[in-house]
């Protein structure tokens, strides 16, 4: 059988390697070997394939380039860390860097969320924070907090646990039953609430759904209630007014941990540094990654309350490991020193405020793609939005097609189904934006 192949042109002479090998992820493997979409180079707002041919980045990477890519700041203090100290196990040793970073993003965070514990990815985070949950009730000699209530159409990851947790569907149905007791939530995605930007009027009712679950299941056996403030990958599902606040009540009433999920909507996304300061509500826990390096390390965090932190310490005997819990990778070297140079541009750039003072402009050259046929509704909040089509040649056919046909005319982006997901870097300017829906509105009256 003979192997797919792909020619490479950048400034490099011209190679060719097999297609065959690498495995892709969410991915349809052998639509993308029979057409592949290739990116070689990356720098500001944009992207290049591999004709040279230049693509305006419209999602960050995949929400984590806030900053713009290829930050020489980040590569250069990269560089050094590895000529330095390229890796030191987490497990009873550390390095500098590592507080240094874990206290700079404390200081970022709301409330006394001031712990941080480093994992690698959005999915480990929101497995840790599960894990924290679990140990902070058995601390207080409330062992059978044991079940979890989540949303339908969450993503929270693709470890065991984010996957128990999650409400997609594809993202679940070919792994068995996953984690036992874990509830669902309804979704807030209400046609009553189609194209209006920001949070919507209707449906913060659908909060009483944590209540009925208290009354069905018995708050002593429920640990938290994890949602992400944005459903991000799912569509961009901005909340109803009060929708949040509802649920911080009914998790203060009886004693149920509240987890926000921000590894997409963290790091000035909404307008602020998170989700929870943009909308006045304060997690217990925090979940992060993405933004958090710019994309440029593999990393992530858990930001947990003192008071959580505190109770799980205060429960094991001096000398003992306090939370059997950890990866090699934790805090690596590397990592934290893209953090902090991440950090740095954030703040030197004030890029949060860039990002809200933008985001009117940003919105409102969204809806302006409101009177296309092939669009259905219209989603967005600060720097994120989202598009969603009408349905034609089966659930998710035209999104693909909308996706691929998008990179053909110089425009990256994520779909999810038939909906697309726009979430420009921070470095945006109004010319950003208007090249974007440029292309949006020739693609979507295309499609």
């Amino acid at each position: 059988m003979g192997h797919a192949e792909s020619t490479l042109r950048d400034r490099v002479p011209t190679r060719q390697f097999s297609l065959d090998e690498y495995w892709m992820p969410f991915t349809p493997n052998r639509d993308f070997k029979s057409d592949p979409k290739m990116v070689v180079r990356a720098e500001g707002m944009f992207y290049w394939n591999d004709r040279g041919e230049k693509l305006i980045d419209a999602c960050s990477g995949m929400f984590c380039v806030n900053a713009g890519h290829a930050r020489k700041e980040i590569a250069d203090a990269v560089h050094r860390q590895l000529s330095e100290l390229d890796f030191i196990a987490p497990f009873l040793r550390g390095h500098p860097k590592s507080f240094e970073l874990a206290q700079r993003v404390a200081e970022l965070t709301p409330g006394d969320l001031n712990r941080i514990f480093f994992v690698n990815s959005g999915s480990e985070s929101v497995d840790t924070a599960m894990k924290v949950a679990l140990a902070y009730h058995q601390a207080r000699g409330q062992g059978g907090r044991n079940m979890f209530v989540s949303r339908e159409r969450a993503y929270h990851g693709v470890n065991f646990g984010g996957v128990s947790l999650s409400g997609m569907v594809n993202n679940r149905r070919k792994f068995g039953p996953s984690l036992p007791g874990i509830a669902h939530m309804r979704h807030t995605h209400l046609k009553e609430n189609a194209f209006t930007p920001g949070e919507g009027a209707r449906g913060v009712e659908l909060a009483e759904d944590l209540q009925r679950f208290v009354a069905l299941y018995g708050a002593e056996n429920i640990a938290a209630c994890f949602v992400e403030p944005i459903a991000g990958s799912t569509g961009c599902l901005v909340p109803p007014r009060g929708y949040l606040k509802r649920l911080r009540e009914i998790c203060d009433q009886h004693g149920i941990l509240l987890v926000f999920d921000e590894v997409i909507c963290g790091f000035g996304r909404t307008g602020k540094t998170f989700a929870a300061q943009s909308f006045g509500v304060t997690p217990d826990m925090i979940t992060m990654a993405k933004g958090l390096t710019n994309g440029a390390q593999p990393m992530g965090a858990v930001a947990v309350s003192e008071r959580v932190h505190d109770a799980i310490f205060s429960a094991a005997q001096d000398g003992a490991i306090e939370f059997f819990h950890g990866y090699t990778y934790s805090g690596h070297p590397a990592a934290c020193a893209a953090g902090l140079a991440t950090l740095d541009i954030y703040r030197k750039e004030g890029l949060f405020e860039r990002g809200a003072e933008l985001s009117p402009y940003f919105l409102e050259g969204l809806w302006s793609l409101r009177d296309l046929p092939a669009v259905a509704d219209l989603r967005g909040y600060g720097m994120f939005g989202a598009i969603d089509l009408h349905a034609s040649g089966g659930a998710g056919a035209r999104g693909h097609r909308f996706q691929k046909q998008l990179f053909d005319n110089g425009l990256h982006l994520k779909t999810t189904g038939d909906c697309a997901i726009v979430a420009p870097p921070l470095i945006a300017e109004r010319q950003h934006v208007d090249m974007i829906i440029d292309i949006l509105r020739k693609t979507l009256a295309a499609v």
